[in-house]
């Protein structure tokens, strides 16, 4: 009895010290230490890409980097414009609606036009829209996209149209076209004709004749196929005098372009040369029409 009982007060003792601790650590007061904490954490801590900024290294990166950047970005517009004369293309768009509209006429009507020589300003041609003999893509690339919208259309009139067969008629056109273009580069270069005819500019000529297989293909829809082949035929021979009157400009001697008498076996060789990619433009004119009307 007398052990018990004097056990108990040192259990008694040791669970009270034990709460005491236990109460002593629930209820400490840390608002103290969360307030410093408070005052102390904005300065110590910072926005998050302080560090970074003030870093020399990282600031040395970025400089380096942008002048990657900026020297690639030169190396990307150099190579493009070496390919792709984004300049030179702006030239040939240089068009307003007074030049489409004369050029058209003369695309359809080219006997009455005299001066066929494109003005130059300071040895540089002159804008389409201030001469109308300077060649453009406005109106290659209009005809084209029109061509193939009437040639969906006169399919349709046939209960033919798929779009299939339309992306057909329009590669077909596009691929005739590439290859009468290089087709007429390899010829000047082995006939070694100098010349400041460009790629662009034989795109340009070969382009235009879009112009009369529209007109031949709406007639043709209109009224019928003899109005098809008769302006068609029309606009054949207007696409042959006019290719025939500025590429000799651009081919033959200076003596052919001021109308005297060609001689030599190279100046033969140019006039055949014009001859040739005149006559090729109503060849193409019929082949690439002649199916579209029945």
């Amino acid at each position: 009895m007398d052990y018990t009982a004097t056990q108990k007060p040192n259990m008694r003792l040791r669970n009270s010290s034990v709460d005491g601790s236990e109460g002593s650590q629930l209820f400490e007061d840390t608002s103290g230490a969360g307030y410093r904490n408070q005052q102390a954490g904005p300065q110590a801590a910072g926005f998050p890409g302080e560090s970074i900024l003030s870093d020399p290294m990282s600031n040395l990166a970025m400089a380096y980097g942008s002048s990657l950047a900026s020297q690639g970005r030169e190396m990307v517009d150099k190579n493009l414009d070496r390919f792709i004369p984004i300049s030179k293309l702006k030239y040939y768009f240089a068009v307003d609606t007074v030049y489409v509209g004369k050029k058209l006429g003369l695309l359809v009507f080219p006997y009455m036009h005299e001066n066929w020589e494109v003005s130059y300003q300071q040895d540089t041609p002159v804008a389409p829209r201030f001469d109308v003999n300077a060649p453009d893509l406005y109106i290659p690339a209009m005809g084209f996209i029109t061509y193939v919208l009437v040639a969906g259309l006169a399919l349709g009139t046939q209960n033919r149209f798929s779009p299939e067969l339309l992306g057909v008629q329009a590669s077909s056109a596009l691929v005739w076209l590439i290859m009468e273009v290089l087709a007429v580069l390899l010829s000047l270069y082995l006939v070694t004709v100098n010349t400041d005819l460009t790629t662009i500019d034989l795109l340009a000529f070969s382009g235009y004749k879009y112009v009369g297989m529209i007109v031949g293909v709406v007639a043709g829809l209109l009224f019928g196929r003899p109005a098809y082949y008769l302006s068609l035929l029309w606009c054949c021979a207007a696409i042959f005098v006019f290719m025939i009157r500025t590429l000799r400009l651009k081919l033959l001697s200076e003596a052919a372009a001021e109308g005297r008498l060609v001689r030599g076996a190279r100046n033969q060789l140019r006039m055949y040369l014009t001859m040739s990619i005149a006559a090729a433009q109503p060849i193409f004119m019929y082949w690439l029409t002649y199916h579209l009307i029945r």
